[in-house]
């Protein structure tokens, strides 16, 4: 059995790692339209070989989705026409506009969207790591649309990632990672933009920078070639998201320039209650 990986970065490159030391596919074969990060693949033993997306296509049982969302949102419909009985798998970290695209596609039950809750804020090739999915959640969305046979293949490469499952629905999924993965980094992209306007000025700020800083801002280092796509699919649960964000920064800002501090205090400690949900 063949599998196939489309874009061979951090998620595709770990999926492709795993693989190969669970022996779980004969060949795993990349598929990578950049030829430095194709040949950089080849180098670190992520693939066995680099084919054409038709030549994949044609000689592998499963092919696992791991560009962009815009790109995914390209190339599903022209794969979807291609396959037999292929297993088509979308890791995009949006779903709702991709599974209205193909909702009625002849396929699509050879489709199945799935989202691994993990990564990095570094994007290539040499991003790529052993155990990256180990003990996270891959989510599946519309499971129910896709047959039986396909879910159970594609369940099974989830099972060599050693991840843990559930289930949604793509309105769920969008608006719950809106609220725990795509505001983490608008704010972190918000906090690094602050911080440079400042630097310009006061050239040593960053001589003080501890590891809270680093880890508030970490996420402002992800690829703006992954991360606007999946602001542009997830709009409204963003734009939603981020109103809400606003708001609750204004509170902040509103006790401490009305020198409120018993009110800071207090909304301090109802953030802290956080810790029920993150131990």
């Amino acid at each position: 059995m063949n599998i196939t990986i489309v874009g061979v970065g951090l998620i595709g490159g770990s999926i492709g790692i795993r693989l190969k030391e669970t022996q779980f596919g004969k060949k795993i074969i990349g598929v990578e339209k950049n030829e430095a990060n194709a040949k950089k693949a080849l180098q670190l033993g992520l693939v066995d070989e680099i084919q054409s997306l038709d030549e994949a296509i044609a000689s592998s049982r499963i092919i696992i989705l791991t560009v962009p969302v815009d790109a995914i949102m390209n190339m599903l419909p022209a794969i979807l026409d291609k396959v037999t009985d292929q297993v088509v798998i979308d890791m995009g970290s949006t779903k709702a506009n991709i599974l209205n695209l193909i909702a009625n596609h002849p396929n699509r039950g050879r489709y199945i969207a799935a989202h691994p809750m993990t990564g990095t804020e570094y994007s290539g090739p040499e991003a790529a790591v052993p155990n990256l999915y180990k003990g996270k959640v891959m989510v599946y969305v519309e499971a129910f649309k896709t047959d039986e046979d396909a879910f159970e293949l594609a369940d099974a490469l989830t099972d060599q990632l050693e991840m843990k499952t559930t289930f949604m629905t793509a309105e769920e999924h969008d608006m719950h990672t809106a609220y725990v993965s795509h505001i983490s980094h608008l704010t972190s992209f918000a906090l690094a933009l602050t911080v440079l306007e400042k630097e310009k000025s006061q050239g040593r700020i960053f001589e003080l920078a501890g590891s809270g800083f680093e880890s508030t801002v970490r996420l402002a280092k992800s690829s703006p070639d992954m991360w606007t796509p999946i602001f542009k699919q997830n709009r409204a649960n963003v734009l939603e998201v981020l109103e809400e964000h606003i708001k609750q920064l204004q509170n902040l800002y509103t006790k401490l320039d009305k020198e409120d501090y018993e009110g800071l205090n207090k909304l301090i400690k109802k953030s802290n209650k956080i810790k029920r949900i993150i131990k």
